[in-house]
């Protein structure tokens, strides 16, 4: 009898300590990564910096449903667009941080203009060191961006658009304590941009495709 109660007692408690074992394992795997998904969180304001994250925190929704002069298909972009302007402009991507063109760019006098559709967004004048490894304005040209609330994954940021096509730039945040005139940086991937020194030229481009 004592040899038959060791047999049946033994699984029992093999089970009783393992199981504890295995949801300590789960809740602390959960436990790790939510913090990353806090609202709050500085570091999840620029979560587009972690490359899987820029298709995570896209926002397609609320500028799909939006109207804008220039209205080519998605295959009329990919035609002149690269694979990657085509990400970030028509598909909300976002590219690395401290990798584009423009983010370490400081010119004095110039035009900075959508690389999809050249309509002119920014002025040299707008930009500013942030440090934030992506191209910052703390304005753009008057009625050159249109702004939309991205509500995406339970947050509440704000998604900036060329007014011209619709192209994705990126997203603006308030009251950051840079001292600049508008204390709002429009953190801009640099693949949605193209610059020109030539302010009047840029000007012209937009008119002369919408001729043709």
């Amino acid at each position: 009898m004592r040899t038959q109660i060791i047999r049946v007692t033994a699984p029992l408690r093999h089970r009783a300590l393992t199981q504890p074992v295995l949801s300590a394992r789960l809740y602390s795997t959960s436990s790790r990564a939510s913090p990353r998904f806090t609202p709050g969180n500085k570091a999840l304001r620029a979560a587009p910096s972690i490359p899987f994250l820029g298709a995570l925190f896209s926002s397609k929704a609320p500028t799909e449903e939006m109207s804008y002069p220039d209205q080519r298909s998605d295959d009329q972009w990919r035609a002149v667009l690269s694979p990657e302007q085509f990400r970030v402009l028509r598909e909300k991507g976002t590219e690395r941080p401290g990798t584009g063109e423009y983010d370490s760019h400081y010119p004095t006098k110039g035009v900075y203009t959508c690389a999809g559709c050249d309509a002119p967004l920014y002025t040299a004048d707008h930009k500013f060191k942030s440090g934030c490894g992506w191209p910052a304005y703390f304005d753009s040209i008057p009625g050159a961006v249109t702004r939309h609330t991205d509500s995406t994954f339970g947050m509440k940021r704000t998604e900036i658009v060329c007014s011209n096509c619709g192209g994705h730039l990126g997203h603006v945040f308030a009251g950051e304590g840079f001292p600049t005139p508008t204390d709002e940086r429009h953190c801009v991937n640099s693949v949605s941009l193209r610059f020109t020194e030539d302010a009047d030229a840029a000007a012209k481009k937009p008119a002369e495709k919408s001729k043709a």
